[in-house]
Formats: structure tokens, C-alpha cells, sequence
């Protein structure tokens, strides 16, 4: 299992001879440290954790479970693992966006902007019912959007730079630039 800690950099277009324009992310890997190995049997499971350096005094850790350990602690793992071609699950906290009505939040189209509807453009609405007289658990409502871990599967490596430790993959990866990305092979 390959797996590595990286900083989204941003969304830029690579240009390939046979595929035309891609619209890829960046993400900068540096070589990440392995700070801890777990075992079956000093921890019923087997883990490997390593950690990357968020900024000057502060470290990101992070641990992958596996099957096989091939990895000791203070090894260190970079972009040599992974390949052009490769498949990835890239996981990370996504933008948050603050407190938001219906029509963004869920995509209600709002009420009709004429006759008798002042200021009520953007409103959700019904949102009981005659039974059981109260709001029913789950309706969509306004509230808190974004701000949570989401992962983009199936996204193919495009290009590596060893030298910069950079890598590029196809489409878009969640959360704002300069955020830590868990990427997984």
C-alpha cells in the first residue's frame, strides 16, 4: 500500500500530446518521516504513522493502517513510491463555507418571485407536517456547510517532479491551498 502526506498547492492545466488539456491539482509532498509503527501484537493492529511538518512549529501526523509493515521508524517515505498512471484516494477537510440558507446549502430553487412574496425568495418552505406535529430528524434546512473530511477517489497521478517533490493529479481535491492531503495508492 502506498500512502504519503502532501500540501494542496492549487489547480493549474497540464498539456499532454495524447490526451490534450488536463485540469490537475498540485499537491507538494515532502519526504514524510515515519514517527511510529504499530504491531499485532503490541496493538492488536498494524499501523504505520507519519508525520509532516505543517509549518515551522507545527507537525501533522497521521497514521495508515496496513497489512504488511515494510517501514521501521525514522524511515523516511517520498514521491518515489508513486508512478504516473497511478490511481489515488486523496482525503482532506473541505472549504468551509459558514452558516448557509437552503438554496445553497441543498440546492432549493426558492419561491416564486411574484405576487405576494416580498421578501421571501430564498426560503425553505413547508417544513412540517399535519402528523407527527413536529420537525421530522434529517429534513434539510439552513446550517453549517463544508468544513468536513471529504476524499476524491479514483484520481490518476499525471505527473511527479522528484525534484521539487511535487506531484499532479486529475481533477480537483478537496480543501483550500495550503491545507494537508492524505494521499493513498
Amino acid at each position: 500500500m502506498k500512502f504519503i502526506l502532501g500540501k494542496k498547492l492549487g489547480m493549474t492545466t497540464i498539456y499532454d500530446q495524447e490526451k490534450g488539456a488536463q485540469n490537475a491539482t498540485l499537491i507538494s509532498c515532502e519526504p514524510n518521516k515515519v514517527s511510529l509503527v504499530r504491531t499485532e501484537e503490541k496493538d492488536r493492529y498494524k499501523a504505520v504513522r507519519l508525520e509532516v511538518n505543517k509549518t515551522k512549529n507545527k507537525i501533522h501526523k497521521k497514521e495508515f493502517r496496513v497489512a504488511e509493515i515494510d517501514k521501521k521508524a525514522g524511515d523516511m517515505v517520498g514521491l518515489d513510491v508513486f508512478q504516473v498512471g497511478d490511481k489515488v484516494k486523496i482525503s482532506g477537510i473541505s472549504k468551509a463555507k459558514g452558516f448557509q440558507g437552503v438554496v445553497k446549502r441543498h440546492g432549493f430553487s426558492g419561491s416564486a418571485k411574484t405576487h405576494g412574496h416580498k421578501h421571501d425568495w430564498r426560503a425553505p418552505g413547508s417544513i412540517g407536517a399535519t402528523f407527527p406535529e413536529h420537525v421530522i430528524k434529517g429534513k434539510k434546512m439552513a446550517g453549517h456547510m463544508g468544513g468536513v473530511r471529504k476524499s476524491s477517489l479514483n484520481l490518476e497521478v499525471v505527473m511527479i517532479n522528484k525534484e521539487k517533490n511535487i506531484m499532479a493529479v486529475k481533477g480537483p481535491v478537496p480543501g483550500v491551498i495550503g491545507r494537508i492531503v492524505e494521499i493513498i495508492g
